[in-house]
């Protein structure tokens, strides 16, 4: 036993024998006697694929925290890291061994057969898929920054790949796999690319990257490169990997959290509204918590880049996480006031609470313009009224070898950066309300309706919002994106011909002040956060300057095609 002050203590490298003989390795942190009696005690687990040292610190207090507070902790290395037996691919073992790691928890002396586990991204998944394995003894689960369906709400958003975050997690595991298994060079030729970020996405093909290409490493970053399609019935790739056909499994009650800049934002959204309604039992729907905060994926406070947000933003995560388990875990129903949605509100930094996550539109914003809204200065305009004359179209051109640059530029950060000099690029159409005369609360998840033609055989349309402050800073607030092959699937898509697109932005909370204006941004690409589209059949994982194509893209605003943004809001209009 290593002493941790204050009566912890840490029991490191315990071995977990599992039925198909791996073993895996976890470190056990132990509360004080004097402080909490001498146990069994309830236990939280976290399972991770990251060095248990760690346990996900990059966010939460250390263990020895939560020990002090009379818990029994148990951070786990995953099958095939760490020192933990076997071979890692991702996600793929984790719903049976977690379920057999809690079943030898339950017998372990220092718990008392009470289990709460918690951890964000990898590590929330490792809850999900342990909790749809229904095992004894788990009461409650904190996932947190994650995905239950891992195809729309973690590697793929309408058809396009999330590149940078694939590619950067991807090459990150890879790392581990290559040292376990003395792949010396393989191993260098991932560490450049690590250390090389908009180096990682700007390599074409990038499914021949040679950081993730090498045959001699594990395949699992290929597959989800080439297993570009959900699922159907002769394909069970994702179903597979995540938990989408067993939400009903899930009995547990689970506190959800969120950043509205997170890559996997509307992959936990979209994981605590489905266990709303198709978890298990009435117990488990009725007490699934959501909290969406201001923040990116790592860290979670109140700065994001050269961005204040508030003291607020600086949320006790530890402390909510603190009434959560001892809540569940140990009766004191501290948890029983808390709302079952809590969200921070951008523009005015403020937490705000609501019953249920909304599902209304509220509020249609119609395109206009007189044939010219290229970049800032054209003349794009968003009102309430629809168009009732023929409006000119307006056009841009996309080209994948210059495609418009996610929000956050080429390293593709996420947060509320100013997009004033990516809006003065002609190949983005830019549509803008009039200031708002009072408060306009934007809560939930945007759509939009455009109504356009394309030269290409296959296209992206992407949409983004943006909030105009008086000063006249341009903050990103969320975006979407469709490709047609996904859009249009089981429909015919031909180059050239009008198009409805209609499709979601990611989830949002954002309050514009008096004075203050949205804008929509209409462009064909945001890279590197998603992959550019070729504008030829080629696959885009496959497709390099050779076949490239540019295309020009027509967004229509008429009486008979009525393209719009439509918001759903809080109140009042603002106009």
């Amino acid at each position: 036993m290593i002493d941790c002050g204050n009566g912890v203590r840490l029991e490191r490298g315990v071995r977990c024998a599992l039925s198909d003989g791996v073993a895996l390795a976890s470190d056990h942190y132990y509360p004080s006697v004097g402080i909490a009696g001498p146990g069994p005690w309830p236990t939280l687990l976290m399972r991770q694929p990251y060095g248990r040292d760690i346990a996900s610190t990059v966010v939460y207090a250390h263990p020895v925290w939560y020990a002090r507070q009379g818990y029994h902790v148990v951070i786990q290395d995953v099958r095939g890291r760490g020192d933990s037996d076997g071979a890692f691919y991702a996600f793929r073992h984790e719903g049976r061994d977690g379920a057999e790691t809690i079943a030898w928890l339950r017998q372990h002396p220092a718990c008392n057969g009470r289990i709460g586990m918690y951890g964000f991204s990898y590590q929330g998944s490792t809850q999900l898929l342990a909790a749809a394995e229904n095992p004894e003894g788990l009461v409650c689960i904190a996932p947190h920054m994650t995905a239950a369906d891992l195809y729309h709400g973690w590697f793929y958003h309408q058809g396009a790949l999330r590149l940078s975050s694939t590619l950067g997690w991807g090459i990150q595991m890879l790392r581990e796999d290559a040292r376990r298994l003395n792949l010396r060079a393989a191993n260098e030729r991932l560490e450049a690319a690590w250390s090389n970020v908009r180096a990682q996405s700007s390599f074409v093909p990038y499914a021949k990257h040679p950081a993730i290409a090498d045959p001699e490493l594990p395949g699992y970053v290929r597959d989800w490169i080439l297993h570009r399609e959900p699922d159907s019935d002769e394909q069970t790739f994702w179903r597979d990997l995540d938990i989408r056909d067993r939400y009903d499994k899930i009995q547990v009650p689970a506190l959800h959290i969120s950043g509205w800049y997170d890559a996997y934002l509307e992959g936990t959204i979209a994981g605590y509204s489905v266990l709303r309604t198709r978890a298990g039992t009435q117990f488990a729907r009725d007490h699934q918590y959501l909290l969406a905060g201001p923040w990116i994926h790592i860290p979670w406070g109140d700065r994001i880049g050269d961005k204040y947000l508030g003291p607020a933003a600086n949320f006790d995560t530890d402390a909510l996480l603190l009434r959560w388990f001892n809540h569940w875990l140990m009766d004191s129903e501290e948890f029983a006031d808390e709302p079952r949605v809590s969200y921070f509100a951008l523009g005015v930094n403020q937490w705000y609470a609501a019953d249920e996550w909304p599902s209304h539109a509220g509020l249609n914003l119609y395109l206009h313009s007189g044939g010219n809204a290229n970049s800032r200065k054209g003349d794009g305009w968003l009102d309430t009224t629809a168009p009732v004359h023929g409006e000119p179209r307006d056009l841009f051109v996309y080209d994948p070898e210059v495609p418009v640059i996610a929000p956050g530029g080429p390293q593709a950060m996420s947060g509320p950066f100013d997009q004033v000099a990516a809006e003065m690029s002609n190949s983005l159409l830019v549509y803008s309300t009039a200031p708002v005369a009072t408060a306009l609360h934007i809560f939930g998840q945007p759509r939009v309706t455009i109504y356009a033609s394309t030269s290409a055989t296959n296209a992206d349309l992407t949409a983004k919002l943006v909030r105009v402050t008086t000063a006249g800073r341009a903050e990103f607030v969320c975006l979407g994106i469709a490709r047609s092959s996904w859009l249009f699937r089981g429909s015919e898509y031909l180059a050239d011909r009008m198009q409805r697109w209609h499709f979601t932005l990611e989830p949002t909370s954002v309050v514009l002040s008096p004075g203050e204006t949205l804008r929509l941004e209409i462009a064909s690409s945001a890279f590197p956060l998603y992959d550019r589209n070729p504008s030829t059949d080629v696959a885009p994982q496959d497709a390099d300057p050779w076949n490239w194509k540019r295309s020009t893209q027509q967004v229509a605003h008429t009486a008979e095609y009525p393209s719009a943004l439509h918001l759903p809001i809080e109140g009042a209009s603002g106009w």
